[in-house]
């Protein structure tokens, strides 16, 4: 029994981004440097460079060149950095720079005198302003960073106090409704995409993995069960790349000396760190397996999850406060759940202008996205679970004209553990005017 962690199994490539992964935050890379150091050629170096910028590990920055930044964790998402808000409101660094890394707390618009301003700029603040030279100064000496609407430069004392404090000092072509705007949409982005839960904000939590080989024997394994408390595995080879699962089911009326590779699944489906939660429920439903090894580029092994464990944290996904709505919580706001006489549910809502297509009536996408959102919530009564839609065959019978007050009448034809069908029935004034047949996989929580 071996576990994931095997210096020796690492390629360049591996060893590369382990090394900059130790180095120190602020320190410069240049593909020359880490070439020489790690005795590698400067191509296995820049492409070692180029998958550490895409990690966050390194940061190319303008007349500064690449260096190694601190990690953005996913609990801190929705913070920006400066060097991001200048991406944002394309602008130009006017000092500072050696500031950018640092993380913006809050923003604020000075549309005020510098002696009121001392109410609400606190450290890590961004201070977004005109061309105000007491009000840069007051700013940076609070220790805020100062973003410079209207395209308009400043001082070179103002410059110098930036370079000084460690502080940016940004201008940008824009006016501040719109940069304010901006920054504000970016923010909302980011807290959609927090909401969205990933293998690795579950993995972490789990301790190192134990693992076989395919030249283990049967004995090997049912020493592995009753020392670890476990019944499935995975299978690696020397170089800790998966090769298998294999499971205490595999194991019935096997002789003690029989070897793993008899025994296990080859080629197991497997996920990656960025992979949703959500796909990898759909992924253990749909197949019926209990264990999903996590895995690299290179298929090397990190961790596993359960199917239990993912079940269990959208679950409570589910309880928390939602923040960041998507489009589909846009289009679903203004419709209120109802019983009729005998219990059912039902959804009734008016059709408001952004719902509409250039003819006046509701767009189709609309539609389908109101008659989907019905079918999920009848599912999710009923089972106290979600679902992933597999089908959906979408009938428009009438169309739907603006501030139309309409009705959504789910009806669950057939449920069980892990399969759905609902049929959805759109009415108005008592007409239909949209049909709708799904069929889907359930997450039986």
């Amino acid at each position: 029994m071996t576990n994931i962690s095997q210096d020796d199994s690492l390629t360049k490539h591996e060893q590369i981004l382990r090394y900059i992964e130790s180095l120190k935050v602020g320190n410069k890379i240049s593909v020359r440097k880490i070439a020489k150091d790690m005795e590698v050629s400067e191509g296995t170096a820049y492409r070692a460079i180029k998958e550490a910028e895409n990690q966050g590990l390194v940061s190319t920055k303008e007349r500064i060149g690449t260096v190694r930044v601190e990690k953005k964790q996913r609990n801190n998402i929705d913070k920006l950095t400066f060097a991001e808000v200048v991406n944002i409101v394309d602008g130009v660094v006017l000092g500072g720079a050696q500031g950018l890394e640092k993380t913006l707390n809050k923003f604020v618009i000075g549309a005020m005198q510098e002696e009121a301003m001392i109410r609400y700029i606190e450290e890590g603040n961004l201070l977004i302003v005109g061309n105000r030279e007491k009000a840069h100064i007051f700013a940076l000496q609070l220790g805020a960073a100062v973003l410079i609407t209207g395209g308009f430069d400043t001082s070179d004392e103002v410059k110098h106090l930036a370079n000084k404090m460690g502080l940016p000092i940004i201008s940008c072509s824009y006016d501040t409704f719109t940069v304010a705007s901006m920054i504000n949409r970016a923010i909302y982005d980011r807290l959609i995409k927090k909401k969205i839960m990933l293998v690795e904000d579950i993995l972490p939590s789990r301790g190192q993995v134990s693992t076989l080989k395919s030249s283990h024997t049967a004995q090997d394994m049912r020493e592995l069960i009753e020392s670890s408390g476990h019944s499935r595995f995975p299978v690696v080879d020397e170089w800790n790349r998966v090769v298998g699962v294999v499971t205490s089911k595999d194991m019935l009326g096997a002789p003690a000396e029989q070897t793993i590779d008899k025994l296990m699944t080859r080629n197991p489906l497997t996920v990656y760190m960025q992979t949703s939660l959500a796909s990898a429920a759909h992924l253990m439903v749909w197949e019926g397996i209990e264990l999903l090894p996590v895995v690299d580029a290179n298929r090397k092994l990190i961790g596993v999850i359960s199917r239990k464990d993912v079940l269990k944290v959208m679950q409570y996904v589910q309880r928390q406060p939602q923040v960041g709505e998507t489009f589909e919580d846009l289009i679903w706001a203004g419709f209120e759940e109802y019983r009729d006489e005998e219990g059912r549910i039902y959804f009734r809502g008016t059709v408001t202008p952004q719902m509409t297509n250039h003819l006046g009536s509701v767009s189709a996408g609309v539609l389908t996205t109101l008659m989907k959102q019905s079918a999920v919530r009848a599912v999710h009564e009923s089972k106290k679970g979600d679902m992933v839609i597999d089908n959906m065959s979408t009938y428009f019978l009438h169309p739907v004209q603006i501030e139309s007050q309409i009705e959504i009448r789910p009806r669950i034809i057939e449920i069980s553990r892990k399969f759905g069908k609902v049929d959805v029935e759109m009415f108005y004034n008592g007409q239909m005017v949209a049909k709708a047949m799904l069929t889907a996989q359930v997450f039986d929580q």
